[in-house]
């Protein structure tokens, strides 16, 4: 069991970088490991990524001594289940709604006493022959330490509920989706809107009243620098993709010039 790179640093104070991760390869991940990003998302919502191409890509960042969190499809058992099986930290829950399927997510997600997650002897546990599973009790407590659930604020029902949500036991976190949220507001990808910027806030300050972590994305390096400076605690910055495309864009610039 490999130890939660990102929330060691986040508890001592620090703030992370990662990226999303839609590439599907492990050299790439060998590469922004090299990098130095602290994490990136493995993005199942929106990538073609398998459950089968998991288990490399996480073994990898493991090597590199990244933390690996993961945006599931949807609110599911299994889809919450079998990637922390496999050794993701984080869970990141889009599109949530309600406060019952953050719950829900909590419940598969974390062991008792906080939630009722489905024990197993996966390679989390070295397979049953981690010294760690001989006491059951303290081994749920260390993984409900280690394992981040952090649903994804992008709906409008969601930042309604955003206090509520914020204060339930077993959320570790906040993700703002910004792109989505300012669609749901009807002001798209308009960041500098006072809505938008209530919004984003009021989620800021429901997250800091109940110690939990703030995450967002920032679609360049200006705007996730300008979220590092407004205080969050983890920025996801672009996609491996964009970022390739981009330096090989300058690249060809530069040399065709």
């Amino acid at each position: 069991m490999k130890e939660n790179m990102i929330l060691k640093k986040m508890q001592a104070g620090e703030q992370v970088v990662g990226t999303f991760f839609e590439t599907i390869g492990t050299s790439i991940v060998e590469c922004l490991g090299i990098a130095g990003l602290d994490f990136f998302i493995v993005d199942f919502e929106h990538s073609t990524f398998t459950a089968e191409s998991l288990l490399e890509i996480v073994h990898t960042a493991e090597l590199r001594d990244m933390s690996t969190l993961m945006r599931i499809k949807d609110i599911s058992r299994s889809n919450v289940l079998r990637p922390l099986d496999v050794g993701v930290q984080g869970l990141i829950i889009p599109n949530i709604r309600t406060v019952d399927e953050v719950k829900q997510v909590v419940d598969w997600g974390k062991y008792a006493p906080i939630g009722n997650r489905g024990f197993f002897l996966s390679r989390v546990t070295d397979f049953g022959y981690s010294d760690k599973v001989s006491d059951l009790p303290a081994y749920f407590k260390e993984r409900n330490q280690e394992t981040l659930i952090i649903p994804q604020c992008e709906t409008p029902e969601c930042l309604e509920n955003i206090e509520e949500i914020c204060a339930i036991d077993g959320v570790d976190g906040i993700f703002v989706g910004p792109f989505d949220l300012t669609i749901a507001l009807g002001i798209p990808a308009q960041f500098d809107h006072p809505i938008f910027k209530e919004a984003l806030a009021r989620i800021y300050k429901a997250c800091r009243n109940n110690n939990k972590f703030t995450f967002i994305f920032g679609a360049n390096t200006e705007q996730a620098k300008y979220y590092r400076d407004y205080g969050f605690d983890a920025v996801t910055c672009s996609m491996d993709a964009s970022i390739m495309i981009e330096a090989f864009k300058n690249m060809l610039e530069t040399v065709k010039k």
